[in-house]
């Protein structure tokens, strides 16, 4: 094996601080234009719930692919920076072409090359901000936060101003923001990890580790779950008679729930193990999804998106942190973009492409009955594993 030698000393404290966390902002408020706002328009041009679960399958699809790829390029190059500024260009000239087609042939097309491009990008940030870090010192939770902040800020203005103005203007939302995203690029610096000549010879022995494996097949299930809620939720709260704004406020609950718990678990959740948290946020999820097949008033559903905190909150920042046990700091992006893989591309691309027609001809609430007993098995696997691990030991 190759001798690795150690990088540069780390850097200031101060350094990427604030274009970070402008650049988090931005892009996801270019993620809630993807997830709240892009079903609407979709539905807009006639297409059938089928037809936009389709599209929706189409990004992890693609994103199976396009996330290794980025993720390894990433890792080789150690250029973080020109690899986002890369894949934000790509998505903008697919968003420039999409809105001037209606045919759902072409806009097939062009989803695809937009989502090549949008995927890698919630990997390539987290990499970026798990690296600064780790150098700077400062939470993970510190970063993200920005982003939750930027989702609701957007699921509830551009809910508002498209109750107003029309399904129209999304295109200049969409393009917008992608814009100011692009620009905030160049405001950020590349965090490399602690190793300047990479040695790629151990990777496929962390990739084929069975905690790994165990671990990602454990998120592909909850993500069953969770893909369903992204991609059809909007849809769920028109069907029960909601509006746009309806819609950007069951997201904006999501978005701002999160954040207190991302604070908390900087400061007290090192003292849990990850197993079993993420066994608790499965079963969070549970009974978010079962509660959401049995209400039928919107807002309702504004409500149990409140538990978004105790799903996706705990589960995103203890999956990172688990994470960061099992893939070595110079695999950081490759790991990252695995882990991705298994949470947007597989289960995605089933509770996109099979979601939509269970949506059609059993409704919504049937399927998020199903996504319900995905996330109790996941949270039974935590807990299995967690006892098995100890037992081990």
């Amino acid at each position: 094996m190759s001798s690795i030698q150690e990088a540069t000393p780390a850097m200031s404290p101060r350094d990427s601080g604030a274009p970070l966390k402008a650049f988090s902002f931005t892009f996801y408020m270019m993620m809630a234009v993807t997830v709240s706002v892009f079903p609407i328009y979709f539905s807009s041009l006639g297409y059938s719930k089928m037809q936009i679960g389709v599209l929706y399958s189409i990004g992890p699809t693609v994103g199976i692919i396009s996330n290794l790829f980025w993720g390894f390029l990433s890792d080789k190059l150690q250029r973080i920076r020109i690899i986002l500024f890369i894949v934000l260009s790509g998505q903008l000239a697919a968003a420039l072409l999409l809105f001037q087609f209606d045919a759902f042939s072409v806009v097939f097309v062009i989803m695809t090359a937009f989502y090549f491009f949008q995927t890698p990008l919630g990997g390539l940030t987290d990499s970026q901000i798990l690296l600064t870090v780790a150098r700077n010192g400062k939470s993970y939770a510190s970063y993200r936060v920005w982003g939750s902040f930027g989702f609701a800020f957007a699921s509830v203005a551009f809910g508002l101003l498209l109750k107003e103005l029309g399904g129209g203007y999304v295109p200049y939302f969409s393009i917008g923001t992608l814009l100011v995203t692009l620009l905030l690029v160049f405001g950020l610096k590349d965090q490399r990890s602690t190793y300047t000549k990479m040695d790629f010879s151990g990777l496929f022995q962390v990739l084929t580790s069975p905690r790994l494996i165990r671990f990602l097949l454990l998120c592909f299930i909850l993500a069953l779950a969770a893909r369903v809620n992204d991609g059809f939720l909007a849809l769920y709260l028109m069907d029960l008679g909601a509006g746009e704004a309806v819609v950007g406020y069951a997201w904006m609950a999501s978005a701002i729930s999160e954040t207190p718990m991302f604070f908390l678990l900087s400061r007290y959740g090192h003292r849990y193990k990850e197993l079993p948290l993420l066994g608790f946020a499965a079963l969070a999820y549970a009974i978010r999804f079962f509660l959401m097949s049995i209400v039928h008033d919107p807002n309702w559903i504004i409500a149990t998106q409140a538990l978004h905190s105790f799903s996706f909150g705990i589960f995103l920042f203890t999956a990172l942190r688990y994470l960061t046990q099992l893939v070595p700091d110079r695999f950081r992006a490759t790991g990252q973009a695995v882990f991705n893989v298994m949470w947007g591309g597989f289960a995605g691309l089933i509770s996109g492409a099979l979601g939509g027609r269970v949506f059609d001809y059993w409704g919504g609430q049937t399927l998020y009955l199903i996504a319900a007993a995905c996330a109790a098995a996941a949270c039974l696997g935590f807990f299995l594993t967690h006892i098995l691990k100890r037992f081990q030991e």
